[in-house]
Order: structure tokens, then sequence, then C-alpha cells
């Protein structure tokens, strides 16, 4: 049986999304890792879930088009939850005070999903749901 190990985004600021993750989804970021051969850092984030998230930079990005409406090939969002109605809203309104794109609203969605939707730092859907 096979089971999801970890996630990885590509990120074009290593520090600013370490910090995203950790201040508005309580992640804990591993040491940092260097390979100097390779050029190559990375940040391995866990979450109390038991589910873990790699964050690694490169120069080499295209920014995403991921505005609401805009479908892109391959991946789409992350999920995370947050326990509560309530507090999708809570971390809604947050993000949405420090300056983070909401792009979609907190709702009920057609699959039974309490969620909105935010872009991190890097553009990346982050689907909030209870």
């Amino acid at each position: 049986m096979a089971q999801i190990e970890h996630a990885a985004l590509w990120t074009s600021d290593l520090e600013q999304a370490r910090e995203f993750y950790e201040t508005y989804f309580g992640a804990e970021a591993g040491t940092r890792y260097r390979n100097e051969k390779k050029d190559f850092t990375s940040y391995f984030l866990s979450f109390d879930s038991g589910a873990r998230l790699e964050l690694m930079p490169t120069s080499d990005l295209e920014e995403a088009s991921a505005s609401e409406g805009t479908e892109l090939e391959g991946y789409d969002h992350l999920a995370l939850s947050v326990g509560s109605e309530a507090e999708v809203d809570r971390r809604t309104r947050t993000l949405r005070r420090d300056g983070y794109e909401v792009v979609g609203e907190p709702r009920r969605t057609g699959d039974g999903y309490y969620e909105s939707v935010v872009l991190d730092p890097d553009g990346n859907r982050v689907e909030i749901t209870v």
C-alpha cells in the first residue's frame, strides 16, 4: 500500500515561504538542508497531522497565474485542515488583513467542504478547510 510521504513546492523566496506556512498554519521547519555541490537548499515542514511539505528555492521559476477561474495543468492546490468553519473564517480574515490575496471566499462547496482559497507568497493556491 502506498501513501504520500510529502509534497514539494518550488519557491522564489525560501525564508518567506517557510514563514508563511509556519505563521498561518503551524508548520514546523526542520533544519535547513544545503547541498553545496548541487547548489540546492530546502526545508521540510512538518504539520501536527504528520503531513510534510518540502520547500525548494529556484531562480528558474515562471510566475504562476493562479487567480480565481484560471486552471493550470498539474498542481492545483494544497488543502490544509484547520478544524472548524470558524477557524476557516478567522484565518481567511487574518491572511487578507496581512496582505495575502483571497481568491475564494469562505463557502460550502457542492461536495460538502467548507473552505476558502488564498494565494501563498509564490501564488500557489492554499485551500483552507475544516
